[in-house]
C-alpha cells in the first residue's frame, strides 16, 4: 500500500470515529443543553491536556505571546463548540455537516486580512460557488430557518476564524497555550451556566461523554498518522466522508433522510472545498496554504486540537533527524 493510500484510509477511519462522536452529541442533546455537554466534555478532556503539559519539554510559560489574537481565537473556539453541539442536537446530521463544510471557504476569505493572502480569480470563483451551495442547503424563504441553522453557520465561521488565527500565531505560541486557553474558557463559562442549565445525568449518559473524549483522542491520533503517512492534499478532502456517515447514521438512528436540496448543496460545497485544497497543494500556490495548514476538524475547545499534536510530532521528527 502506498503512503497516500495509507494516509487516506487512516483519515477515513478517523472521520468515521469523529462522526460517531457527533452522533453521541446529538443523542445527548435531546435531553441536555449544549452548555452542559460542552462542560463535561472539557472536564474529561483535561487529562489529555495534563499529558501534553507533562510531555512538553519546550521551556517557557503559559502567558500568550500574542494575547489579543489568543483571546480572539479563544472566543471563536468557545462559540464554535457550543454552536456545533447545539446544531447537532437540533438539525439533521447531514445538514449540519454541509453547512460546517463551508469553513474552508471562509478560511480562504479570512486569509486575506489575517495572513495577507492574495486570493486570485479561480479561488474566488470556488468560494462564491461554495457559498451559493450553502444557500442551496439553507433555502431561505422556502424553509423555516431556526436557531440550529444559525448555530451551524456560527460554528462554520468560528471554526474558520480559530483555524486561521492558529496559522498566523502558531509558530510563536506554545501548543499548550493554544489548546489550554479555549478549554479553560469553556470550563469557566460553561461552569458558570451550570446552576441554570444543569440536568442530572445517569451513569450511562456520563459514560457517553467520557466515550466522546476517548473517541476524539483516538480520531485525532489517526489524523496525525494520516498526515504523517500521506500528502496533505490527499488527506484533507477525506473529511468530506463525514457526509456519508451522516446519511447512514441519520437513517439508522434518527429517521433522517437528506432531501435532494441538501444533497445538491452539500455536493457544491464539497466540490468547492476540494478545488481550493487542490489549488493550495499545487506548485504555484503561495506559502501560506491556509486551508491545508488548518487540518480538518473544527475547533470546539473541548479536547486538544489535532494541529497541536501534529506540530509536536513534526518537531520531534525533525529533532530526531
Amino acid at each position: 500500500m502506498g503512503p497516500n493510500a495509507k494516509g487516506a484510509l487512516l483519515a477515513l477511519l478517523a472521520f468515521g470515529i469523529f462522526s460517531t462522536h457527533d452522533v453521541i452529541v446529538k443523542v445527548l442533546g435531546a435531553d441536555y443543553s449544549a452548555f452542559q455537554i460542552v462542560f463535561f466534555s472539557v472536564l474529561f478532556g483535561f487529562p489529555l491536556v495534563t499529558i501534553m503539559l507533562i510531555r512538553d519539554s519546550k521551556p517557557g510559560h503559559l502567558r500568550p505571546v500574542h494575547p489579543w489574537w489568543t483571546l480572539l481565537r479563544t472566543v471563536a473556539a468557545v462559540a464554535t463548540g457550543v454552536s456545533a453541539f447545539y446544531a447537532f442536537s437540533t438539525l439533521p446530521l447531514a445538514q449540519v455537516y454541509a453547512i460546517i463544510f463551508a469553513a474552508p471557504l471562509l478560511i480562504t476569505i479570512l486569509a486575506i486580512p489575517v495572513l495577507g493572502e492574495t486570493v486570485r480569480l479561480r479561488r474566488w470563483a470556488a468560494v462564491i460557488v461554495g457559498l451559493l451551495g450553502v444557500m442551496v442547503v439553507l433555502r431561505p424563504g422556502t424553509t423555516e430557518l431556526g436557531l440550529g441553522h444559525l448555530a451551524a453557520l456560527i460554528a462554520a465561521f468560528g471554526g474558520a476564524l480559530a483555524s486561521i488565527i492558529v496559522r498566523k500565531i502558531g509558530k510563536d505560541e506554545r501548543s499548550v497555550v493554544l489548546l489550554l486557553y479555549p478549554m479553560l474558557a469553556n470550563f469557566c463559562l460553561m461552569g458558570a451556566l451550570m446552576p441554570f442549565t444543569y440536568q442530572p445525568m445517569p451513569a450511562m449518559h456520563m459514560g457517553g461523554i467520557a466515550l466522546m473524549s476517548i473517541m476524539a483522542f483516538i480520531a485525532s491520533s489517526l489524523v496525525i498518522s494520516a498526515y504523517k503517512a500521506g500528502e496533505a492534499v490527499v488527506v484533507a478532502p477525506m473529511q468530506y466522508s463525514q457526509i456519508l456517515w451522516a446519511a447512514l447514521y441519520g437513517a439508522l438512528f434518527f429517521d433522517e433522510y437528506p432531501d435532494s436540496w441538501t444533497a445538491v448543496g452539500a455536493g457544491i460545497i464539497i466540490a468547492s472545498g476540494i478545488y481550493i485544497v487542490l489549488r493550495e497543494g499545487g506548485p504555484s500556490a503561495s506559502e501560506n496554504t491556509p486551508v491545508l495548514r488548518s487540518r480538518s476538524r473544527f475547533e470546539t475547545g473541548t479536547v486538544p486540537r489535532v494541529s497541536q499534536f501534529l506540530r509536536r510530532a513534526v518537531r520531534r521528527e525533525h529533532k530526531d533527524d
